[in-house]
């Protein structure tokens, strides 16, 4: 069920409502992991199929620990995407990286302990490496193509996901702070995990709309305060899209899409067949 699809977007419902979308559609899709967090939208623009995934669902009713990361993933996978731009709210934990800025995070900490974090087990075990879990080379496209747009862009850093759905403490925000973390979020992992067992590339485009709770001169985190900046940023991320279209490249040298090819460690004699069915689209080129 390819879709000639040159990248996938992952983010907030209202994203694909940008001027020059064509020949849009809707695809309501299941996958072995359930249904992701809402159908797909498809459209070309400035030459290229895209594909829009709501990550909190139409209207935003699905928390951070109840998104479906592996059914979202897969889906994309099903319609033959190779690369993903994330785009997401965070806060900042450094006083450089300031609301309304955008930040290209290049590490990730993992700080959930709720969600499902793999594809594999259950009769079949792989251990990709994670070492960089953002793509360098498709970071460097997605950034230059935002950066054309005039906003202020940062290179770099390290991303915590918290849990959620609340927002830090005080205590909590500080100790991130002292770890030398630089953005806060609560999608990023195990989203960024599973693209790579899927092997396709992954970024994020990050958009700082708060400094957390740290920064005692600043108003704390609030919800309102995140769909402030998030809707006044929605037009730099719209044009950053639109440019990306235009700078698109096919290939890219980089490793992700052959992220499995030394990631087994299970005998091919004990796969268990029901669990390599149901990954039979991850797998088919190794199994």
């Amino acid at each position: 069920m390819e879709e000639n699809v040159s990248f996938s977007v992952i983010g907030g419902s209202g994203l694909y409502s940008m001027p020059g979308l064509n020949d849009v559609k809707e695809l309501d899709l299941s996958t072995p992991f359930g249904k992701p967090s809402s159908p797909l939208i498809l459209g070309t623009l400035e030459g290229r199929r895209i594909a829009f995934l709501a990550r909190h669902g139409l209207g935003h009713h699905i928390s951070p620990t109840d998104v479906n990361y592996r059914a979202n993933i897969f889906a994309l996978k099903m319609i033959g995407t190779k690369q993903i731009v994330s785009i997401s709210a965070c806060g900042s934990l450094k006083e450089e990286y300031a609301p309304g800025h955008i930040v290209f995070p290049d590490q990730l900490f993992d700080f959930t302990h709720l969600r499902p974090h793999s594809f594999f087990g259950k009769g079949l075990v792989a251990h990709i490496s994670a070492a960089d879990p953002f793509c360098s080379e498709w970071t460097d496209l997605v950034r230059e193509s935002v950066k054309k747009t005039g906003a202020h862009v940062h290179s770099g850093g390290t991303l915590i996901t918290i849990e959620g759905p609340r927002f830090s403490t005080k205590a909590e925000s500080n100790t991130f702070r002292m770890w030398g973390f630089s953005i806060i979020g609560m999608t990023a992992s195990p989203e960024a995990f599973l693209a790579r067992e899927a092997e396709m590339c992954y970024t994020t485009m990050a958009h700082v709309t708060d400094y957390d709770v740290w920064h005692t001169s600043m108003e704390p985190v609030t919800v309102d305060l995140v769909i402030r900046t998030l809707n006044q940023n929605t037009r730099v991320a719209q044009e950053g899209i639109r440019n990306l279209a235009l700078s698109f490249k096919e290939r890219i040298s980089c490793s992700c899409q052959n992220a499995l090819s030394s990631a087994f460690i299970t005998d091919p004699e004990a796969i268990d067949p029901n669990t390599k069915e149901k990954l039979i689209l991850l797998v088919k080129k190794y199994l």
